[in-house]
């Protein structure tokens, strides 16, 4: 039967006065949100759409986040002021190469020879107070700093062996920003492609090699197919990663929502932690794709030695940063006096 208006008027008034005397109240429609994370899809499936697909599940009809990979909405350069105007609603990301304008923004990625190991990460953050300084320092810019994890070490993945730091000098790498601005003092090129690009370009000589993960992401996604050696020598022990979000719609989710939300990111970081871990020692042994190389250990210490400058040289007169390298410093001198495990040289 078709229902007239005001069979409608009618039928609508006693729903409201049902309502009014207890009756259960008309379901909320699901909350949408839109994330876009720095890796490409055949990276994305451990680095974060496993915890993404649990929220999703868990959360059922309340909220349901839409993921999307490296650069598909916008550049990844682009990905903070995308987030902070809301156009999309979180972001994974380093915060050096969503270019973050904070003061904290030269440590996301691997801010060279800041760590040595992936647990050092969650340390950092949860002991030596880095989570309150990044926490306070996004609210500053409508950004909701969610929680921080570790990702892999950063070694070179090239087409030529490198076995001195003379190999290092004209070779055109893909790396994160901070980490080319400390490079280049060795000969290297720092360049900027969309990351989807970037096996194409090794492939057309482009690019003679990555500087961007280790060798769990290069068989991963690909590059180990396009690329001969890897260094065995890293400039850090681990990448640092965020998951960030828009204040407003942070703030708009119920309680038990960002906690979900959390508890998912945090599980997030654990599948990581173990999935690098034990996936850079077996492809160093078991691996049949790339070839290993090493720079001697008294060369590489003056990389090291450089690092130490390199740190004073990028926060000068900044108390933020300043700040956090007198943590970084005080964390790796406790580590070093801890001796074994912790820190010792081989």
């Amino acid at each position: 039967m078709t229902t007239t208006r005001r069979k409608f008027l009618s039928t609508a008034g006693v729903g409201a006065v049902g309502a009014s005397l207890g009756a259960p109240a008309i379901a909320q429609s699901k909350i949408t949100w839109r994330m876009q994370t720095y890796a490409g899809a055949a990276l994305a499936e451990h680095v974060v759409k496993p915890a993404i697909d649990k929220f999703n599940q868990i959360a059922g009809d309340e909220m349901e986040i839409e993921l999307y990979f490296a650069d598909q909405l916008v550049p990844t350069g682009e990905l903070f002021r995308a987030m902070q105007r809301g156009t999309i609603d979180a972001v994974q990301s380093d915060d050096d190469s969503m270019a973050s304008p904070t003061p904290v923004r030269v440590f996301g990625g691997y801010f060279p020879f800041g760590t040595r190991y992936s647990l050092d990460v969650p340390v950092l953050f949860n002991q030596y107070g880095l989570k309150e300084i990044w926490e306070e320092e996004y609210a500053k810019v409508g950004v909701k700093h969610i929680s921080a994890g570790s990702w892999d070490p950063c070694h070179f993945a090239t087409k030529e062996p490198i076995n001195s730091l003379e190999d290092l000098k004209g070779k055109r790498v893909f790396t994160f920003p901070t980490a080319g601005r400390f490079l280049s003092q060795f000969g290297v090129v720092p360049v900027t492609l969309p990351w989807e690009d970037i096996e194409v370009a090794v492939q057309t000589g482009e690019l003679d090699g990555i500087a961007w993960s280790g060798i769990t992401e290069d068989y991963t996604v690909g590059w180990a197919d396009v690329t001969d050696y890897f260094l065995t020598n890293n400039i850090s022990g681990a990448w640092i990663g965020h998951f960030f979000a828009n204040m407003g719609r942070w703030e708009e989710l119920p309680d038990h929502l960002k906690t979900l939300l959390m508890v998912c990111m945090e599980q997030s970081h654990y599948y990581r932690q173990w999935w690098y871990w034990g996936g850079e020692a077996r492809l160093r042994v078991n691996g049949d794709k790339m070839k290993l190389t090493s720079i001697p250990d008294a060369e590489w210490a003056q990389v090291e030695s450089a690092a130490k400058e390199f740190w004073g040289e990028l926060t000068e007169g900044d108390p933020v940063a300043e700040k956090v390298v007198g943590i970084i410093k005080d964390y790796n001198d406790t580590m070093q006096k801890a001796g074994r495990p912790y820190r010792y040289d081989t």
